[in-house]
């Protein structure tokens, strides 16, 4: 479409046409089956649309910006104070997810800026020290912790002064099911959350082989032949087979690759995450989240203050948990020493 289409509008009306004509390019390119921006659901607090960007690609331009998004850089997604700089952490792999869910959704033509959205989003709730952080606040909570019920939290309550994000009903909807559970109500959704499986499973192993938790070879022939040997080929077959596999609200692999998927998996589990040697300061988890629960759990005073205040409307372990769970493993860690281990002093005369 030509851009003299811009010329004879006024000025007021230059924006507007931006983002029509986004809308019209969906309608016009995207599959039956994709979600388009122009059909959202919409916001829980209802906004004046956007001059020039459709509603889902303000939503993952608000996550970028947020500070939860962040502090995904420092914290952990497997290895808990990894020495080398080249482990992951929670930020590289939600940025690995949403690469992958955007060559899936381009590929499907679904909507690819939500996707990018979901993908983006899909772990802003998550915990200092990863998966045994989220089980250690789970085991202290009132109730249930996941890291997912968070991220949509996070997205709804905690963000922004306590404003939340007001993300559209999309959005949160592929946040929440990401991981178990219910499935998302859009293909997008669908996508990101096998997105994010493909993602981890090889991640996980080339940290598991700069470790030295494993090797390459460990990985048994069968699951090497049909998938491939290099972390590079294994996502390129995983992602060929959602490709071809994949119409409308069933996103999946086929069978044959999926089987091998879930040996994969069996190895990853039985081989890394229970591995003494990766999960050696796992032990020490617990005891930090712990100490940390308890003592502002009786120090509500010593929240910040947009914590405070989810204490006064939700209660003090509401409001404990929410804080534990935005820290970063650095942070967890220094305020748990300034807590508790005593500093050094001399006499000044």
């Amino acid at each position: 479409m030509s851009n003299n289409i811009y010329v004879e509008k006024k000025a007021g009306e230059i924006m507007d046409t931006i983002r029509e004509t986004l809308e019209q390019i969906e309608k016009d390119t995207l599959s039956e089956y994709a979600t388009l921006s122009v059909n959202t659901k919409g916001r829980k607090i209802p906004e004046e649309l956007c001059e020039l960007r459709t509603e889902f690609q303000r939503d993952r331009d608000r996550v970028i910006h947020s500070k939860s998004f962040r502090r995904l850089k420092h914290k952990t997604q497997v290895f808990i104070s990894p020495e080398s700089d080249h482990y992951r952490t929670r930020l590289t792999h939600t940025l690995e997810v949403s690469q992958i869910a955007r060559t899936i959704a381009k590929s499907l033509r679904l909507n690819e800026d939500l996707t990018e959205a979901i993908a983006l989003a899909h772990d802003l709730g998550h915990t200092p020290f990863g998966h045994a952080g989220e089980r250690a606040l789970d085991s202290l909570f009132d109730g249930t912790f996941t890291h997912y019920e968070q991220s949509v939290r996070v997205c709804e309550k905690i963000e922004n002064g306590g404003k939340g994000l007001n993300l559209t009903y999309e959005v949160l909807d592929g946040v929440l099911h990401h991981t178990k559970g219910d499935f998302a109500n859009t293909p997008e959704g669908r996508v990101v959350r096998l997105s994010d499986r493909i993602a981890y499973i090889n991640h996980d192993i080339d940290d598991a082989v700069r470790g030295d938790i494993i090797s390459e070879s460990d990985i048994p022939k069968e699951i090497t032949d049909y998938l491939g040997e290099r972390k590079s080929k294994r996502i390129d077959t995983l992602v060929k087979s959602v490709v071809v596999n994949s119409k409308g609200f069933d996103i999946k692999m086929d069978s044959e690759t999926e089987k091998h998927y879930n040996m994969l998996h069996d190895f990853l589990f039985e081989k890394v995450y229970r591995n003494n040697k990766a999960k050696v300061e796992e032990g020490k988890v617990f005891g930090l989240i712990e100490g940390l629960f308890r003592y502002y759990r009786e120090n509500i005073s010593k929240l910040p203050y947009d914590f405070r205040e989810i204490a006064n409307g939700e209660g003090a372990d509401r409001a404990v948990v929410d804080y534990i769970a935005s820290m970063t493993d650095d942070f967890a860690v220094a305020t748990y020493n300034n807590i508790f281990v005593p500093k050094f002093w001399t006499l000044t005369l």
